[in-house]
């Protein structure tokens, strides 16, 4: 995809994104991917450092991008702290680069001591929302850090910039960006009424809430004999939920696909789009999900869902009510004239979250 953005005066303007492992296949590592190959694209000279392996990045990755390491494999960082900000330091300082964006705010507890004093412009891109920390402290002082000595932090929705602003103290400015498409809206693509698949993707991890997905679809599938259920992802609760289905007696109707870069084929089999996380940062399958239009029911968990399915007709329920999430999904089931009509209105959303128009906003801030 070529974007034409006029950024003349900032060409070569030398950018450098440090993230954890590219290897990896989630939402995060993604989007860093998306918003590197942009800025490559408009002309800025780009680097990728990542804490440990990312030789292998699972998305493509702009042939030009300059992609480095700081070491090969897993180590214990708080062991190597020094090391880790002494490599970070002489990689900006080698590379002469003008602006580090930390892809997570944990990140900042190697990026502010490795900056000090070298006059490069310093930005925190939080993935997660304010009020969770995973049970970590060490994340909640990372942020506190990052709204101190970062020029910049990036969240991802309006609800978590309130958030940044009336509990951290910051000297830096904080910004709303959402993440954007990463591929075109597929206008080409309707969702067929033939279908009979809900879809679901994400890590099979607490956080996504697989188990109380699984909880509905115990509900659900009884009065939806025709309809399947397909999982797209994997995790360390892998084991631990194919064992609740057969728990369930619902692993006749329900279809593990495991991880693949070919998520885009499920997306236009689908027929309903069913997000059950505790928590989000942002949600970006549900951006995926409505960019081939497909109708969605997610719980309304902070932070995410409510601003990316608004005005699309979607269906919110209450975080962690199985209940009420499988009354959802069964309702659009039985009535596909209002899965059309969401489907429609959710085209018509997605044109918001287009790569074109959000890279504008991060070329303001770098």
């Amino acid at each position: 995809m070529t974007l034409v953005i006029d950024t003349c005066e900032n060409k070569m303007k030398k950018i450098c994104f440090f993230t954890g492992n590219l290897n990896l296949s989630g939402g995060t590592e993604r989007v860093c991917s998306t918003i590197a190959n942009a800025l490559q694209e408009q002309g800025y000279e780009v680097s990728v450092i990542n804490l440990h392996e990312g030789e292998k990045p699972f998305f493509p990755l702009h042939k030009e991008i300059n992609n480095k390491q700081l070491f090969s494999k897993r180590v214990s960082f708080s062991k190597n702290y020094i090391q880790v900000v002494k490599k970070l330091r002489s990689f900006c300082k080698t590379n002469s680069i003008d602006t580090l964006v930390i892809v997570e705010s944990m990140l900042a507890l190697f990026s502010v001591p490795a900056l000090a004093g070298l006059g490069i412009k310093h930005i925190c891109w939080e993935h997660f929302n304010f009020n969770v920390d995973l049970g970590q402290k060490k994340r909640r002082f990372a942020r506190q850090l990052a709204a101190r000595f970062c020029d910049w932090v990036v969240v991802l929705t309006e609800q978590d910039c309130a958030y940044w602003l009336q509990h951290s103290r910051h000297k830096g400015q904080i910004v709303a960006i959402p993440n954007p498409l990463p591929f075109p809206i597929q206008d080409a693509h309707t969702p067929s009424q033939e279908s009979r698949i809900v879809l679901s993707v994400g890590r099979l991890t607490p956080q996504k809430g697989f188990d109380l997905l699984l909880a509905a679809w115990k509900e659900v599938a009884p009065f939806a004999p025709l309809w399947r259920l397909r999982i797209i992802g994997d995790g360390e609760d892998r084991a631990k939920l194919q064992k609740l289905c057969k728990e369930y007696a619902i692993e006749d109707t329900v279809d593990w696909i495991g991880r693949t870069a070919d998520v885009a084929t499920h997306y236009r089999e689908a027929a309903i789009y069913c997000l059950s996380s505790r928590f989000e940062g942002f949600g970006m399958v549900l951006l995926e999900a409505i960019a081939f239009s497909l109708p969605c029911v997610a719980f309304d968990c902070e932070t995410g869902p409510a601003e990316l399915l608004a005005d699309t007709g979607a269906l919110l329920v209450e975080p962690e009510n199985t209940n009420k999430l499988a009354q959802a999904l069964l309702y659009l089931i039985q009535n596909p004239q209002d899965r059309t009509i969401i489907s429609e209105a959710s085209k018509i959303k997605a044109t918001q979250y287009s790569i074109n128009s959000l890279i504008k906003k991060w070329i303001k801030i770098i």
